[in-house]
């Protein structure tokens, strides 16, 4: 597995990812299905080396992505540590409930519960 910075050209290919990763959630998928402008990554983001992806045999497995201090998906470990170089500190609140064992697993710590527009999300830090 390769991880390295997004290229522009990569954006709707890493919006595929999310949406499929997202869609997989029962509990989302109505709600997603209704509001397809909940998955976009601004290309901004990935233009500023914000968006970090795996690759693996040479495909796209995986992202993670920077935004302020918060990862903003974490489909990628290595966003953790370049966030840490870049000398962030890391706060999740945009963390579907069902992934509070995978966010533990990687480190993170469960802070509180936090609201967003698709209902009940966990807020987590490191």
């Amino acid at each position: 597995m390769i991880v390295r910075p997004a290229r522009p050209e990569e954006r709707e290919a890493l919006e595929a990812i999310q949406r499929r990763a997202s869609l997989a959630l029962d509990a989302y998928r109505e709600v997603l299905e209704a509001n397809p402008d909940a998955i976009a990554l601004p290309d901004e983001q990935v233009a500023r080396g914000d968006v970090f992806v795996a690759q693996v045999d040479g495909r796209l497995a995986g992202f993670a992505a920077l935004d302020g201090g918060e990862i903003d998906g974490l489909f990628v470990e290595a966003a953790v540590h370049e966030a840490r170089r870049r000398g962030l500190s890391l706060v999740t609140v945009v963390a579907e409930p069902l992934a509070l064992a995978f966010y533990e697993s990687c480190g993170f710590r469960f802070e509180g519960k936090a609201e967003t527009r698709f209902g009940p999300a966990i807020r987590m830090s490191r």
